[in-house]
């Protein structure tokens, strides 16, 4: 009888991390779940009697806290299989109106917390020549969106994050796979101000994202017409995509505090 998976996965108290810890759960893996919300993650835990699931209320942007978290479950469950770095927010953002902080706050969030949550893994998994480390990106990463600089922004710097670093993982026999998403209804989505073609269902992304890292599909974009869309847009002339898109709806600042 074959163990159990384990499966480490930051931003796991809503949305795609939420989905993707019930779709781990429903397939019987040994999980870790990081969040800021420490109350979700016990709810969780607390509804899952039947499934090991250990829970780190941390934020990504705190490396040595992350680092801590990582050393607490392979301490308690071993190594990893599956590293899942989810932890993102979407803000809207313009330059010129005072909102630097926001821009930091989300590359801190989904660029480096994604840096710090392979960090602690990466090492010992190339020294046990196996895993997966798993980051989400965006479709929003093919072209720089207008209100959503600060998103597409550290969404692209993401996926080359990933693409690099999927290169060097691979002498090491460590598999590093990337999800680009379109719209997937989360909380991150249900207030957009605009029409969100092709929107799919949490739980239906999570086990296509589950599918894909367990075939070690290098890329993979869901829903699959996004994929079409991004090819389409990442060709499209500068001076049409101007055009088209100068007009488009945006996302709503993020309030400053």
């Amino acid at each position: 009888m074959s163990s159990p998976l384990k499966v480490f996965i930051t931003g796991a108290s809503s949305g795609i991390g939420l989905a993707l810890a019930d779709e781990y759960a429903r397939r019987g893996a040994i999980l870790g779940l990081v969040a800021r919300r420490g109350d979700a993650l016990a709810a969780f835990q607390q509804s899952h009697p039947h499934n090991t699931v250990s829970i780190h209320a941390v934020d990504v942007r705190d490396a040595e806290a992350l680092a801590e978290a990582a050393a607490q479950f392979i301490a308690q469950h071993g190594l990893p299989d599956v590293v899942i770095a989810n932890a993102g927010v979407s803000r809207g953002a313009l330059t010129g109106h005072g909102d630097l902080r926001t821009f930091r706050e989300v590359m801190d969030i989904n660029y480096f917390g994604m840096v710090a949550t392979f960090e602690p893994f990466a090492a010992a998994m190339a020294a046990a020549k196996r895993g997966t480390l798993v980051g989400i990106a965006s479709v929003a990463s093919v072209r720089g969106l207008p209100g959503s600089g600060a998103y597409s922004a550290s969404k692209s710097a993401a996926l080359k994050y990933l693409e690099a670093l999927r290169v060097e993982m691979r002498p090491c026999g460590v598999g590093v796979v990337t999800i680009a998403p379109g719209y997937i209804r989360t909380p991150m989505t249900e207030h957009n101000p605009y029409r969100m073609p092709f929107l799919m269902d949490a739980d239906r992304f999570a086990a296509k994202v589950a599918q894909a890292v367990a075939r070690q599909t290098a890329f993979a974009v869901f829903p699959w017409q996004m994929r079409i869309v991004a090819m389409l847009l990442h060709v499209l002339p500068r001076w049409l995509y101007d055009r088209v898109f100068e007009r488009a709806p945006r996302k709503p600042r993020a309030a400053v505090e």
